[in-house]
């Protein structure tokens, strides 16, 4: 795998890429108990936004990707001992605004759903002028 973009990010809260190439990922996530909102074990919805976020991120894989807006649905309630796999598709490749259409699994389940709309600018989005 070539990742050429989120190189910091903590893997223990938004993933590890099990597939990086040619507009496409997949993300595995382990949900831990700092992942959990309450004393059920309920997932706190934040942590697979960041998973999905992330494989949108990969899906483009580009060193000043960023998101600009994302458009989600929570199907279903997950927990803390699940294991989602993000998979994410860039359905606009080779363009400065690209669409990433992402699916949360978990096993055959599907949980989450959502189309990132991220941009990729010339420079970093932190550089100056």
């Amino acid at each position: 795998m070539n990742i050429q973009t989120h190189h910091t990010i903590d893997r223990t809260l938004c993933g590890e890429p099990i597939m990086v190439e040619n507009g496409t990922s997949h993300v595995r996530m382990e949900c831990t108990e700092e992942m959990g909102a309450d004393s059920s074990g309920l997932i706190h919805g934040g942590f697979i936004f960041g998973l999905a976020d992330y494989a949108a991120m990969l899906a483009v894989n580009h060193p000043n990707v960023v998101l600009g807006a994302a458009e989600t649905r929570f199907l279903k309630p997950s927990r803390i001992g699940n294991t989602l796999v993000a998979k994410a598709h860039d359905t606009t490749p080779h363009e400065r605004k690209h669409t990433v259409h992402v699916d949360v699994f978990c096993e055959d389940e599907q949980v989450f759903t959502g189309t990132f709309t991220c941009f990729v600018t010339p420079n970093h989005i932190l550089a100056d002028g």
